[in-house]
Formats: C-alpha cells, sequence, structure tokens
C-alpha cells in the first residue's frame, strides 16, 4: 500500500505545498533543510531575460515549470505576442509568459536565476531584496571571476550559487531567442547551507532537455569557462571578427592557443587544476562551432558596456596575487579598456 500526505515544506520557508505518493517504509526526514525522497515544486524568477534567460528561463517554463520573467524593453511585447525560442533542438513558443517590468511586481521566488550582463551587477542587491524569502537561493549564470564574493559582501545572509552556461544563443529582436548550438549548464554552490534545492534544479533543467549537472567546485567550474571566453570574447571584439574566422587563421589561432595555456597556468597558480590539455579541447570545439559572435561582440556592436571587468581584470588580479602574469590576456584586457573609453567618440 501507498499513502499520500500533504507536506508542507520545511525546506523552504513557506514557499511550497507539496503532494507526494511515498511507499510504505519511506520516511521523511526533517532535519534542519532536509527532505528526503521528496520533489520540489520551485518557483523560478529570471532577472535578465535576453539570450540566457529567455533560453534557459523559457525551457523551464516550456516544460511546466513556474517561471516569472523580468523584462525591460521586451515588456510591452512579450506581454502582447509571448516569448519565441528558435533553436536547433526544437522551436517553441510561449503564448503566455509571467511577465514584469521591475523586481518589485514580481512574486517571492525559491530561486533567482540572474542572467543579465555583470555591468549591472551592482543594480542586483536591490533588485533581488524583494524577491527573497530566508529560504531562496541566488544563482549566478553569468561569466567571469569574482561574481559571488562581491554579492555576498552586499548581501550577507543570502544563499548564492553560481552557473556557468555553455551555450551558443542570441537574442535576436524583441521576444526572440535565437539558440545556434550546445546548451550545457553547470551549477555549484558558493555558499549554499544545504545543497540539495540546487540538485532539484539540475533536475527539473534536466527534464526540460538541458544538459546539465554540478559542480563539485565553483572555482574551477569558472576558471574552466574563462579558458574559452578569455580569448574569443575579447579577440572577436579587438579583431572585428567572429570565432570561425579566427580559427581558420594560423596566426589568431595559435594567439588564442597562447591565451588560453596562459589562464590555465594562472588557475594552476591559484589552486585550480586545469590541465594544458583543456586548451586544445576547446580550440577542437571552437572549429565544430558554427560561425558565432560571443557575448562581448554583440555588446560592443550594439553600443552596449563590455563586461570586462568580472571576465579581464578579475582573474588577471587573482592571478597577480598568486604570483603568476598573464601577460597576453592583460594585453588584451588593455585593448578593451582603451576600446571601452572611446566607444561613444563617433
Amino acid at each position: 500500500m501507498c499513502r499520500t500526505e500533504k507536506v508542507i515544506s520545511l525546506l523552504r520557508l513557506g514557499i511550497t505545498t507539496f503532494n507526494q505518493t511515498i511507499p510504505d517504509g519511506f520516511v521523511l526526514i526533517f532535519a534542519g533543510r532536509s527532505i528526503k525522497h521528496l520533489k520540489m515544486a520551485i518557483k523560478y524568477g529570471v532577472i535578465g531575460t535576453g539570450a540566457l534567460g529567455g533560453f534557459y528561463g523559457g525551457k523551464l517554463a516550456n516544460a511546466g515549470q513556474e517561471v516569472h520573467f523580468l523584462f525591460r524593453s521586451d515588456y510591452e511585447y512579450v506581454r502582447k505576442k509571448g516569448l519565441q525560442v528558435d533553436s536547433v533542438n526544437g522551436d517553441f513558443r510561449l503564448s503566455k509568459v509571467n511577465a514584469y517590468q521591475t523586481t518589485r511586481q514580481m512574486p517571492v521566488c525559491d530561486v533567482i536565476l540572474v542572467c543579465m550582463k555583470t555591468t549591472g551587477n551592482h543594480l542586483l542587491p536591490e533588485m533581488i531584496r524583494s524577491l527573497i524569502h530566508p529560504r531562496s537561493v541566488v544563482i549566478l549564470l553569468q561569466n567571469g571571476l569574482g561574481l559571488e564574493d562581491d554579492l555576498a559582501a552586499q548581501l550577507p545572509d543570502v544563499e548564492i550559487a553560481g552557473g556557468l552556461a555553455f551555450i551558443c544563443s542570441n537574442k535576436v529582436g524583441p521576444g526572440h531567442i535565437q539558440h545556434l548550438d550546445y546548451g550545457k549548464l553547470i551549477i555549484g554552490s558558493y555558499n549554499l547551507i544545504d545543497s540539495e534545492i540546487l540538485k532539484q534544479v539540475v533536475v527539473d533543467f534536466q527534464s526540460a532537455g538541458i544538459q546539465s549537472e554540478m559542480a563539485t567546485d565553483l572555482r574551477f567550474a569558472r576558471w574552466q569557462k574563462l579558458v574559452w571566453n578569455i580569448p574569443f570574447n575579447g579577440m572577436t571584439v579587438v579583431l572585428n571578427t567572429t570565432t570561425d574566422r579566427l580559427m581558420a587563421n594560423v596566426s589568431t589561432r595559435e594567439l588564442a592557443v597562447e591565451m588560453m595555456l596562459e589562464v590555465i597556468h594562472g588557475a594552476n597558480r591559484c589552486g585550480i587544476p586545469l590541465k594544458e590539455s583543456f586548451a586544445q579541447q576547446m580550440i577542437g570545439m571552437t572549429v565544430e562551432m558554427k560561425p558565432y559572435a560571443p557575448s562581448m561582440k554583440l555588446d560592443f556592436d550594439a553600443h552596449r558596456p563590455m563586461e570586462i571587468g568580472y571576465i579581464y581584470s578579475n582573474p588577471i588580479k587573482t592571478a597577480h596575487k598568486a604570483g603568476f602574469e598573464m601577460h597576453k590576456v592583460s594585453m588584451l584586457e588593455k585593448q578593451l579598456q582603451f576600446i571601452e573609453a572611446h566607444r561613444l567618440d563617433k
């Protein structure tokens, strides 16, 4: 015999009511924050519904999860016409979207996916205060190093995780996302007391058709992503090109490898055991990738601020403190800073 119990979650204070059929002999364990044998129904909030937030949040919503999206310029369009996602894995459209113009209008959420550009992270504390309850988790699906440290310093009582998206995705119009390739998500805890909710987030993404996994070491995952982000984001801006053209040219391909190895050696000095062979793995992936303009190139082309601080400056400073100088990466950073300083000259 099985019995159905209606359980008010003690895992997340007052967030969700669960209905779960529990086989005889199984026990629900309310030890601190852990509940075993119980699938959580998570209420998601998405801050930044662009190339990442629109795709990943859209996939969750399309799979039946409750997702609330923050929009800015696209709000009226999406409210009337919905969210369109064109994907290599199958197109879909959300005709009804939980869309909001400010976070104050959004309900309190269990998991907040931060998908906006890091250039706006100074606004995050004020934006998320109205979204969180005592057990909410903020997942920073952003590129770079040191993001979680900065948010934790401003909101010391908030539980934070980080996420790395290995994806080629662009926003191509109002309420319109184009997913070109890949899509894997790696999510890891920064300061969570209990990672059970992250395990459920991974399950929810997997159920939505997203390859996802838990990171055993978030710092490792962030440095690993920088091995690709550092050469290709900056080089496509400085050389005004795309990834395929960088790979087709012997000189730029060699330069990309050299910068990748520099990042790997910087990570090694910081105690991150990345292997040099990972550079060739990333080169092979990029060669097979469809022609792509990374997010920094798209930001530059659209006259938006570039994410230089977290993707370049922080890793350079972190490696320097550990006694390693990333000379080629530092040169690229300075070129980007010059371009950024004169971005509005014309």
